[in-house]
């Protein structure tokens, strides 16, 4: 399924289903946000989202804990799972996702290029996955745009 195919099908069951989503990034800078809004009708799902590039920002915007920040690093399970519980309870939507990896060029807390971590938030529950994309930078961040999407896309269907 490709980028616009996805985010169509998952814009149309969210407003089938009559849920709202949030997204929380880090590596893709906005690019989940941006495959929402480039389908005509999504502002009645979509509630906004958080670019959190730098750890930091993580703890102010979606109050991601210090000490999980300096444990287990910007880029883990852990805070991609944060991430999305924080958009959620900051903008009070139904579902949220969330991205945190390394896009490159280089090696990130010590982490290769290609790892991302998405967290998924649905009514209360969230989920969190590891992925090893591989290309550049900018078919790293595409890569796991689409894939944050198919997921809630698929736990949504299950």
């Amino acid at each position: 399924m490709d980028e616009e195919d996805i985010a169509q099908k998952l814009v149309a069951l969210l407003i089938e289903r009559n849920m709202t989503v949030a997204t929380a990034e880090s590596c893709t800078g906005g690019l989940l946000a941006a495959q929402f809004t480039s389908i005509p009708g999504v502002s009645a799902v979509f509630a906004g989202g958080f670019v959190t590039y730098a750890t930091p920002m993580k703890h102010k915007l979606l109050g991601v804990p210090r000490r999980v920040l300096k444990t287990q690093g910007a880029i883990s399970k852990k805070t991609a799972r944060l991430m999305a519980e924080g958009a959620a309870k900051k903008t009070g939507v139904d579902c949220a996702l969330s991205i945190t990896g390394n896009a490159g060029p280089d090696a990130d807390e010590g982490k290769p290029v290609g790892l991302v971590y998405i967290g998924c938030f649905i009514d209360g529950k969230t989920t969190g996955r590891k992925f090893l994309f591989e290309g550049d930078r900018g078919s790293i961040r595409q890569q796991a745009a689409d894939e944050a999407m198919q997921m809630l896309y698929r736990k949504l269907l299950a």
